[in-house]
């Protein structure tokens, strides 16, 4: 089966030249459900693409009826963050017009939606199926408000533009998969919904993730997710328990500006394996799979900063598993006042794993350094 190929003009330069997206969809005899998978949205976070191609060419082996509804895959969702570049560093995390990052511009329908308990009133006898179609057209018609500003004489800024058409594109999906991978070298992670994606977070084969217990805000992730979590709470509250068939996920796959291919190999077989779960391909002799996952708080996340500045030495690999006291790297540090160079040790604060450290060994007083997992 070959995808349906459409060319979606983006917005226009002031030398005329254009940038645009490209959009792969799938699409089974049935069309009851939607799963939609972007990548690169963070400029240097390329491998989602390598996935989401061979992604395509995995689905364009199937048949229609291995396809029970829809699958649109967006590579290269941000040309204008993948084109940027510092020498030879591929950046692109943060809009060059207005220095808003990427990942925190999307539009929250949860926190606009002041009439909930008048729309759990008004649906609290309707079926599951019914309901999640009506609060989805309530999202679409607050959401059409967004586009009457676009076309106003005095328009929007690029990124309610931009935002305007990667949202268009998702915002009636089941499944949503954003595709990241982290600014500097790291494992491979998702970020999970409490509820009942905890269940779900084990068909991706990913050995941790973040437990989503606090919000960075307007993240693309929770743009869509929020509001469907806000009305099942309401109807909890109403007392009736209802689990809406939506989930969003970010898969957070190795380092930035590299092309892992075990991170790679395990962004595919892991979206393969949780579409098969989710009924939405028909494989034949497929073994489905589970794999325990570790949830983390975001809490339970420590970052490091540099208490000044120097050159970074011995500093531990990734998932190098630490205690209280260990030194965790040595900073090299200069300076002007007439003494020599010293070494200071740096120690981890509490026991956990190193889960995250940058790329660069050369920092201000300040600067990132690493960051430490402590899962209890």
């Amino acid at each position: 089966m070959k995808p349906t190929i459409e060319t979606l003009n983006l917005f226009k330069l002031a030398s005329g030249d254009e940038f645009f997206l490209q959009l792969y969809k799938f699409s089974g005899k049935q069309r009851s459900k939607k799963v939609y998978i972007q990548s690169n949205l963070h400029g240097s976070e390329i491998v989602g693409n390598a996935v989401i191609y061979q992604l395509i060419n995995f689905l364009s082996t199937l048949k229609k009826s291995q396809i029970d509804g829809e699958i649109w895959l967006l590579p290269v969702c941000n040309p204008l963050g993948t084109n940027q570049r510092n020498h030879f560093f591929s950046s692109g995390r943060y809009n060059s017009y207005d220095g808003k990052d990427w990942n925190r511009i999307f539009w929250d329908y949860e926190k606009f939606c002041h009439n909930l308990d008048n729309f759990v009133d008004n649906n609290i006898n309707f079926d599951s199926l019914t309901i999640q179609e009506n609060f989805l057209q309530e999202q679409k018609t607050a959401f059409s408000q967004q586009l009457e500003k676009i076309r106003n004489p005095s328009s929007a800024p690029l990124f309610e533009q931009y935002r305007y058409q990667l949202q268009s594109l998702s915002m009636d999906a089941n499944y949503v998969i954003d595709i990241h991978s982290s600014s500097n070298q790291c494992i491979d992670y998702l970020f999970c919904f409490p509820g009942q994606q905890q269940d779900s977070a084990k068909y991706f084969q990913i050995g941790y993730g973040i437990l989503m217990d606090t919000y960075d805000g307007d993240a693309f992730d929770e743009a869509f997710m929020k509001p469907w979590l806000a009305l099942e709470q309401k109807f909890e509250q109403a007392g009736r328990k209802i689990n809406f068939d939506r989930e969003s996920w970010t898969l957070e796959l190795g380092s930035g500006m590299k092309m892992n291919p075990q991170s790679v190999n395990i962004g595919v077989k892991g979206i393969i394996n949780y579409l098969v779960k989710k009924g939405i391909l028909k494989l034949d002799n497929y073994s489905l799979v589970s794999k325990d996952i570790i949830l983390v708080s975001r809490q339970n996340i420590r970052n490091y900063y540099a208490p000044t500045g120097g050159m970074i030495q011995n500093r531990l690999s990734l998932q190098t598993e630490v205690k209280a006291g260990d030194k965790l790297y040595e900073i090299l540090s200069f300076n002007k006042q007439g003494k020599l160079p010293e070494v200071m040790d740096i120690c981890a604060e509490k026991n956990g794993f190193v889960f995250d450290i940058s790329t660069n060994y050369s920092v201000n007083q300040g600067d990132y350094i690493l960051a430490i997992c402590s899962p209890q």
